[in-house]
Formats: C-alpha cells, structure tokens, sequence
C-alpha cells in the first residue's frame, strides 16, 4: 500500500513540474528498471500450482478456475483501477478480464506466470473501455479545473492517496486511449519499456514512440491551459 501511495504522489509532483514547464523527469523513457523478481522457489511452486489448475480447469473442473479467480481477482481489481475509478466499473472490468481469460485459457503457456498473462488480458480490456468511453463522453473535463488542482495538492504537506489517484486520471483522461495507456504502464504502473511492449502488444519501438508523442501532447494541453 505504502509503495501505491507513494507512487501516486510521485505523479502529482510530476504533474507539478509539467504545470511549471519542467519536463525533465518525462523526456527519457528507459528501460533499465527490472521487474521485481520471486525468489526461485516460490516462483516455481506457484506457476506448478497454476498449471495444474488451469489444466483442471481445461478439463471441466469448474472449482478450479474459481480458486484462479479468487487467487488473483486482488491483484487484477488493483491493475483495473488504472482504468477507472469508479468501483462498479472496477468490478465490471475485472468481471470481463476473467471471462476472456477463460474463454482463452486453451491459448495459456505455462512459460509465463499466469498473472502476467491476466495483467495483459487487463490491458486489452482496459484499453477497449476508454475506447469505448473516448467514443461516448460527451463531458469534456476542464484542465483548468485539473491545473487549479495540482497546485493545490502541490501547497500540501501531505497528499491524499485517493485524490491523487483521482487528479491523475482527470488529467490523463484529456488524452487519447493509446497516449493514455501508454503514459499509465510507463509511469504509473513504473514498467519498463519492455515490460510494457510486451502487457501491451506493441513493439518497443512503438512503445517509445507512443510515449514520446503522450508526453508532447500533454505538455501542450497544460501548458495552452495556463
């Protein structure tokens, strides 16, 4: 929890310095920040129970596939809050990662852990309900109402956790889907770029290209809204 909190007002201070004009913390994207590691033998031992329970599963053991759903519904319902706020949505989404995931289970290789293949099975869906949203919004968020508000945070001793979560999807909303989702797995979730090529789909050229262009973009939209 302290590390989600503590990464939330990492975004804000760095809303904070884009509002400002300095952009130094967004112009490298790099890829040198590995991936917390299990240790061996905890690793293997949880892909085996895995495997054996997706192979149940495959076999119509319908228990088995629950035990998967109640094993991991935590860590998908924590990545499903990158994409909205709201906790029905929330529960909506993490609902439609566990159905694709099993109408996909026969696609499943067991040379990855199974939450890495959920959390890319997140991102898929996540990314399709901003697309969705994209298409359907008709509000449009005010970013000078989001600069009022990442002022304000940035005059606080201590930030909000939750209003900061909620600040910094208002701003990244202003954006597209793909400059979104991008910005989110680089930043927010802290992946490397190879880590997010691989949740997202896309080529590490392309991550870094995208990223490129979200960070340009954003910086325009904040600094036209002074």
């Amino acid at each position: 929890m302290e590390s989600i909190i503590q990464r939330d007002q990492e975004w804000v201070l760095l809303s904070i310095e884009l509002r400002h004009g300095i952009f130094g913390l967004l112009m490298t994207a790099t890829d040198d920040r590995a991936p917390v590691q299990q240790s061996a033998g905890s690793a293997d031992s949880a892909c085996t129970e895995d495997i054996g329970a997706v192979d149940a599963t495959l076999n119509g053991d319908q228990n088995a596939y629950q035990r998967i759903v109640s094993k991991y519904q935590a860590a998908i319902a924590q990545q499903m809050q990158r994409f909205s706020r709201q906790p029905l949505v929330i529960e909506e989404l993490v609902h439609d990662v566990f159905v694709e995931a099993f109408l996909s289970l026969k696609s499943y290789r067991s040379t990855a852990p199974l939450l890495h293949w959920l959390r890319k099975i997140a991102v898929r869906v996540g990314y399709r309900f901003w697309s969705t949203r994209t298409r359907e919004r008709k509000t449009v968020i005010s970013l000078a109402q989001i600069n009022e508000g990442i002022e304000l945070l940035g005059s606080q001793a201590e930030t909000s956790s939750i209003v900061a979560s909620d600040l910094l999807g208002d701003l990244l909303s202003v954006l597209g889907p793909r400059d979104r989702l991008v910005l989110t797995l680089l930043y927010w979730d802290g992946c490397s770029v190879a880590e997010a090529s691989e949740l997202a789909g896309w080529t590490q050229t392309m991550v870094k290209v995208q990223a490129y262009r979200a960070r340009k973009r954003l910086k325009q939209l904040l600094e036209e809204s002074k």
